[in-house]
């Protein structure tokens, strides 16, 4: 170490020290981090499965299978409800591991737990695992092999090709759409063992009514989109994007109508479904005609509310399954039979 700086007399004789070199300050100053709380800790969980959209998705499933000309069992029912929400929360977490970087630079995502490190990237990527392993031996092994392979499809086609695919094509809202539609066919295999004509009519119903409410949802955050880097149809073909919102919200009426007509509900819903899918035509006629914000916005809302509504009025006027006791003037609100499982004594 140097010296000390020597002393220097005064004016008056007194001893003056010397001034002493310039001393940076520490660029970082480390101070230690408050533990998570438990409610804290279970936020980002909720974050990074993508709590509300896991929720949607359970639900289609549900109403997937009450819609199965089968009495409802509670047991199946439960099992394939949590399987599926396990599918999907892996699906979701292996998406929000792979698009880190992107999610860093959209407003809409830059606030999620794995860009703001609140995560670990192996933290994450166990919890998708685990997930995605129990999930599907669940549904193996106390639902069926065909809501098994549904719900392994579901979390390859979501994270391994949708994911990737929205960096390179337009396309991907189509693979997109193709996930969302797979969780009610989930219910209804879980019912029936199989795929009859209705899993197809729910798997339709979900797949148009997801583009009136994506494309006009990312009509919005098209520039954000464009800045990450994603190949959405709102910003690389605008009246590409229009067109399908249009040509889907009109494709609604047909495929409702479809319901009635293969027996799965009386013709009672023909008429409420079209009057709630009319109302979707005119926002996504709007949208087509003139696309702005605030046509998009209304787009949006309305596709919100109109698929639960459908939901709801599917399983109010769902026909009752074939060989029920009960007489046949009960009316088509109250044709769902829950049957309990098993006890032991």
């Amino acid at each position: 170490p140097p010296p000390p700086p020597p002393l220097l007399p005064g004016a008056e004789g007194e001893e003056l020290e010397v001034e002493q070199p310039f001393q940076r300050e520490p660029l970082f100053h480390w101070h230690p981090v408050r533990a998570l709380t438990v409610r804290e800790r279970l936020g980002l969980y909720s974050d990074l499965i993508k709590l509300r959209l896991s929720g949607l998705v359970v639900l289609t499933t549900m109403v997937g299978y009450v819609m199965a000309p089968v009495p409802i069992n509670l047991y199946m029912l439960g099992a394939t409800t949590l399987g599926t929400g396990l599918c999907v929360c892996s699906a979701n977490t292996f998406n929000q591991l792979i698009e880190v970087p992107f999610d860093a630079q959209m407003k809409r995502t830059r606030m999620r737990p794995l860009v703001q490190k609140l995560i670990s990237p192996p933290h994450a990527l166990t919890l998708g695992v685990v997930c995605g392993v129990s999930g599907v031996g669940l549904l193996l092994a106390c639902v069926n092999p065909t809501v098994a392979a549904l719900g392994a499809a579901n979390i390859v086609l979501y994270a391994g090709i949708y994911t990737p695919m929205k960096r390179m094509s337009i396309a991907n809202t189509w693979v997109g759409a193709v996930v969302g539609a797979l969780p009610p066919m989930m219910g209804w295999a879980a019912g029936t063992g199989g795929l009859e004509p209705g899993a197809w009519v729910l798997a339709a119903l979900l797949y148009a009514w997801q583009f009136p409410h994506f494309n006009s949802l990312s009509w919005n955050l098209r520039t954000e989109y464009t800045k990450a880097g994603y190949r959405m149809m709102s910003a690389v073909d605008p009246d590409l994007c229009r067109r399908v919102a249009l040509r889907y919200s009109l494709a609604m009426v047909p495929i409702c109508l479809a319901a009635p007509a293969l027996g799965m509900t009386s013709w009672l819903f023909a008429c409420d479904s079209t009057a709630i899918n009319a109302v979707l035509c005119v926002a996504g006629w709007r949208f087509y005609r003139d696309a702005n914000a605030s046509s998009a916005r209304s787009l949006f809302l309305m596709s919100v509310i109109h698929l639960p509504l459908l939901m709801i009025l599917l399983m109010l006027h769902k026909k009752r399954p074939a060989g029920s006791s009960s007489s046949n003037n009960t009316p088509p609100g109250s044709a769902v039979v829950v049957e309990l499982p098993p006890t032991t004594s």
